[in-house]
């Protein structure tokens, strides 16, 4: 694991929480994430949450069962942590933002920060299922 590697944190049998490894302070393994601003109030409405921002956390805080996951290097290169990653990711601590989980979720971020491409392969895929079903209802004028 390497600071700007996109760490994957399964969550249930379709959705999984994505977050950039930041790197250690203090010993311990920092990771940036897109998360709910109040930890405590998780407004969740139509898939938005009003208050999220990114947060710096520890590792283990996220979970405990997470793999490197850099699902788009073969198609995008990856930005320099040092000189690119780190001081956006700085910059977005102070910065809040609007959860979004079909446009702006946690793997959307993730992308972001390492590749400058806001990508969700978890959306994508659940698009791929979701598409026939809607195309059908478009064609008998029911959606």
């Amino acid at each position: 694991m390497y600071p700007g590697d996109i760490l994957e944190f399964p969550r249930n049998k379709y959705f999984s929480h994505f977050a950039v490894y930041y790197g250690e302070r203090d010993g311990v393994p920092y990771v940036a994430h897109l998360t709910c601003k109040d930890s405590d109030s998780k407004h969740i409405l139509y898939g938005r949450a009003l208050r999220s921002a990114v947060k710096l956390d520890p590792l283990d805080k996220i979970g405990k069962k997470y793999k490197v996951n850099n699902m788009l290097d073969g198609a995008f290169p990856s930005r320099d942590f040092y000189t690119v990653v780190k001081q956006l990711i700085d910059d977005m601590l102070s910065q809040e933002v609007t959860f979004d989980i079909l446009f702006h979720n946690s793997e959307h971020q993730a992308t972001q920060f390492r590749y400058g491409v806001k990508r969700s392969q978890q959306i994508e895929i659940i698009y791929e299922h979701i598409m026939p079903a809607w195309k059908k209802l478009f064609k008998r004028n029911k959606l």
